[in-house]
């Protein structure tokens, strides 16, 4: 399977499954959902790919801004699955399968200054009350960088609720690159 077969617009379910242990091309795949985010100087043009950590099958993908509305990345995943599982975003954890994970080009969000839930509370609620269900791993590019809400204190709030928190390295200067297109030069 190469990143061809991937090309944008989702394509139908099933969608295809990718080796669980192949970081790379997780990562490589959220990078190319937030190239289809548009540039703005208000925001970062991240990517995001739900996954099962157990089979690698791809649950849903999303990008800044894809979704009507100030969305993220992150949460545009997590309401296209909930979605196409006939639930509401905040059940989402109740069909999610027992080891799900994200991989975003940026860290998750811990404050929004439109006043949208934050991505970091999205993926916390995910974990049922047993902890059988939920994401597990957030799987990170970059760290967010402090131009719109100063220190983003996201990865750590995640650990503090036992999801953990892994660093996919290589990709950085293209996610940043891409991250701020549309920002004014500094």
């Amino acid at each position: 399977m190469c990143l061809q077969d991937f090309e944008r617009g989702d394509p139908p379910l099933p969608l295809p499954s990718i080796d669980p242990q192949d970081h790379a091309t997780f990562m490589r795949l959220a990078l190319n959902e937030a190239h289809e985010s548009p540039p703005k100087p208000s925001n970062f043009r991240v990517g995001a790919v739900l996954v099962d950590g157990d089979t690698g099958s791809i649950l849903a993908r999303g990008y800044t801004l894809e979704l009507e509305g100030n969305t993220h990345a992150e949460q545009c995943c997590l309401i296209k699955f909930a979605q196409a599982h006939g639930v509401a975003e905040e059940r989402v954890g109740d069909v999610l399968p027992p080891n799900a994970v994200i991989y975003t080009t940026m860290e998750p969000c811990n404050l929004r200054l439109s006043g949208n839930l934050p991505c970091v509370d999205r993926i916390v609620r995910t974990k049922t009350r047993d902890g059988k269900a939920g994401i597990k791993k957030v799987y990170l590019g970059v760290k967010e960088p402090e131009k719109f809400v100063g220190e983003n204190t996201g990865r750590s709030k995640l650990e503090q609720h036992g999801i953990e928190c892994i660093h996919v390295p290589g990709l950085e200067e293209s996610i940043l690159h891409v991250a701020t297109a549309g920002h004014e030069e500094e």
